[in-house]
């Protein structure tokens, strides 16, 4: 098996039809590629096994999160170098990114697949990763599922999300004054410049949908006086957010509750934010999502919608969350063009008064939180497994870069429940915000 480097940088040029914009060190130890590239690293040939079984992205996948493949050098560099060449692709041709993979199907290829064949080895798919997310029960978006698709996310240790995050414990887009600021400086700036959107004020009520950590209810309540209930579907997100309540002082006026937004019967709220939460209704229960949190406000109470958006597809129906995302890090999660967001909140009723895209403020937050776990790489992998370390280093990098390139955005999306009288309680110019 000398050389396999070589060998499979052969056939991956002969696959893509360019030449590959990366090294390759193979498990027996040979090389091949552009020098002072970064390096892809196949520590084992179960990774071809694995590229072969599950072509395209969920092999890759795999593989990466099991550790037989690796990348030497600057991830940035790489995942934006393999990411190019993909997108390229996928530019010129109607099938998803497995189509390279694919290709080996073609008779022209037949040769390149025998190749890999013998390179990969014994043919025997081999056992998913721990990691990931398994068999997945009854229909999309009921309540018990989504509350499996939270836990899977989310209850991995609050210990482990500390070191990601820091100190705010907000898991969210932060608003950056400039590059130099501190992530807390940013956290805390976004935070305040949600609630001078909503306009709160001293003794309203406020609801949180998907309140994380408690960091939103806590600004909230601690800065500007209101009663809030903050709702979550994950029973570590909800200990840890009542402590730091506790904690504070202000168990008299914030409560946590482990509860959907479609259960909530106490009505009505002054104010409601959500932030990074609506990424996981999934389309078939957006225009519910929008009509219940419309339903919870007061006539004049506003909304605060923040929310990852995707580029629209000239063919909608053609969206597909992918595949490494859906298995490993958001099952069940779905993205919409912001344009789609904006007409299904205006189709609840909602008047629409300010849509501002952040995502550079994105990339600049998902690079602090990689620059965390990789500072304390030897304690997320205890307090989690190794494989569920790699999967946020590679998810948050590689989500960075997306932003950075504008294949995804976020926005905040300031909504109002405008009275028949017309009086939104906006002032004119609303957008200094305070």
């Amino acid at each position: 098996m000398a050389d396999a480097a070589g060998r499979l940088t052969k056939l991956a040029e002969e696959v893509l039809g360019t030449p590959l914009p990366v090294r390759i060190r193979a498990w027996d130890r040979s090389e091949s590629g552009p020098p002072g590239a970064p390096v892809l690293v196949i520590r084992h040939r179960r990774a071809l096994r694995r590229l072969l079984f599950k072509p395209g992205e969920l092999g890759l996948a795999r593989g990466w999160v099991a550790g037989d493949l690796d990348i030497e050098g600057d991830l940035y560099e790489a995942l934006d170098l393999l990411a190019g060449l993909l997108w390229e692709r996928a530019a010129t041709t109607k099938t998803p990114r497995a189509a390279a993979l694919r290709a080996l199907a073609r008779p022209e290829l037949r040769a390149a697949a025998r190749e890999l064949l013998a390179l990969a080895g014994a043919p025997v798919p081999p056992t998913p990763p721990a990691e990931e997310v398994r068999r997945r029960r009854g229909p999309l978006h009921t309540l018990r599922r989504d509350k499996e698709a939270i836990s899977h996310h989310y209850d991995v240790g609050n210990d482990f999300y500390a070191l990601v995050l820091g100190p705010s414990m907000v898991y969210s887009c932060a608003y950056w004054e400039s590059p130099d600021a501190s992530l807390e400086d940013a956290q805390r700036d976004k935070l305040d410049l949600i609630c001078r959107k909503l306009a709160l004020k001293e003794g309203q009520r406020l609801l949180d949908v998907g309140c994380g950590w408690g960091s939103m209810v806590l600004h909230a309540a601690r800065e500007y006086g209101v009663r809030a209930v903050g709702i979550t579907l994950s029973e570590e997100q909800a200990t840890f957010a009542r402590k730091r309540i506790a904690e504070a002082g202000l168990a008299d006026r914030i409560e946590i509750r482990v509860q959907d937004y479609r259960e909530i019967k106490d009505e009505p709220f002054d104010a409601i934010s959500s932030i990074g939460m609506a990424e996981h209704v999934g389309r078939a229960r957006y225009a519910e999502y929008a009509s219940a949190l419309y339903a919870l406000l007061r006539p004049g109470g506003r909304l605060l919608n923040h929310q990852i958006a995707r580029r629209p597809l000239a063919d909608e129906e053609t969206y597909r969350v992918d595949d490494f995302i859906d298995r490993y890090v958001f099952p069940d999660g779905e993205l919409a063009p912001v344009g789609r967001t904006v007409a299904q909140l205006e189709e609840a009723g909602f008047e629409v008064r300010d849509v501002e895209g952040i995502r550079e403020h994105y990339a600049l937050t998902l690079r602090q939180w990689v620059a965390n776990l990789e500072k304390h790489w030897d304690e997320a992998a205890r307090l989690t497994s190794p494989g569920r370390a790699r999967v946020w280093r590679l998810y948050m990098a590689a989500s960075a870069l997306s932003f950075e390139r504008n294949r995804i955005g976020v926005n905040q999306v300031l909504a109002v429940r405008t009275p028949d009288s017309g009086t939104s309680g906006v002032r004119l110019r609303e957008r200094r915000w305070g």
